[in-house]
């Protein structure tokens, strides 16, 4: 891992609410929902020969089902996403995060190379035009804003987490600014999303966190044995083209500034 990576202070341990799974009901429950998750990821790779056919509108509500399933509800406010070329960006918490996102437009989402690797969601990953980055290669990193911004100007929507790791949600990195750049190049709006977790009475929730040495199958293990939780989607308003003069104003732009926290801060939260 190159040293230069972006890192979050968040690990299971430390950060993560972990479900009760002592009810006689958890267990069953779990397995139900992830049966459920499996199902509609072989269904979107069965039909993900036809996506171009595919409306937008049943792929978003594919995505909020495959979220449902999890166990997790799902409420998205905001005004809708613009058509043509878009950079999504949003703070990134959870694999959920990735269909969530979806929900608010299709997109080709920018991901680093080891999600090709992850069973069932990665093969889906790559039929459906994701842009895999190598982030320990920093000399990569040109060719790839590149790649986005020829995206963009076909007319794509990309979307992308410029955090660069994952928080546990009680506090947020900053947004990095190399993707947009590719904004500014192909000369698209970028749309801010804002991602968060709770339960159902309204108290903030880490269970869907997945961060640090936390294993994909540990994540969707505790997502799907929690009761309760809500994902809360914010469509902010879109960034139209010029109105920043240079990527980091624009980075800035993009992340309210109550969000960005350092280090420190995080480590205050937990405690």
């Amino acid at each position: 891992m190159s040293a230069w990576l972006p890192t979050a202070p968040c690990t299971p341990r430390a950060c993560v609410d972990a479900p009760d799974t002592a009810s006689a009901r958890a267990v069953p429950r779990a397995v139900l929902r992830l049966t459920g998750v499996v199902l509609l990821l072989l269904a979107g790779i069965a039909l993900s020969p036809f996506g171009a056919r595919i409306p937008a509108s049943l792929v978003r509500r594919w995505c909020r089902w495959i979220v449902r399933a999890a166990g997790v509800r799902v409420r998205i406010t905001g005004a809708a996403a613009p058509t043509g070329g878009l950079l999504l960006v949003a703070n990134h918490i959870s694999w959920l995060d990735i269909p969530l996102l979806a929900a608010v437009r299709p997109a080709r989402m920018l991901a680093k190379t080891e999600v090709r690797r992850w069973p069932v969601a990665g093969p889906l990953a790559a039929r459906g035009g994701t842009l895999f980055i190598e982030r320990d290669r920093l000399r990569a990193l040109p060719d790839t804003v590149a790649r986005i911004a020829g995206a963009l100007r076909e007319g794509a929507a990309v979307a992308a987490f410029p955090e660069g790791s994952t928080w546990c949600g009680r506090a947020q990195g900053t947004f990095r600014r190399a993707v947009f750049q590719a904004a500014l190049d192909a000369g698209v709006p970028v749309q801010p999303v804002r991602i968060g977790y709770r339960l159902d009475g309204g108290a903030p929730s880490t269970a869907p966190a997945y961060v640090g040495e936390d294993t994909l199958l540990a994540s969707l293990w505790r997502v799907a044995t929690a009761r309760g939780l809500v994902a809360e989607v914010e469509v902010r308003d879109a960034i139209p083209p010029g109105s920043t003069p240079d990527r980091r104003s624009l980075a800035r732009a993009a992340q309210s500034p109550e969000t960005a926290a350092p280090a420190w801060t995080h480590t205050v939260l937990v405690a």
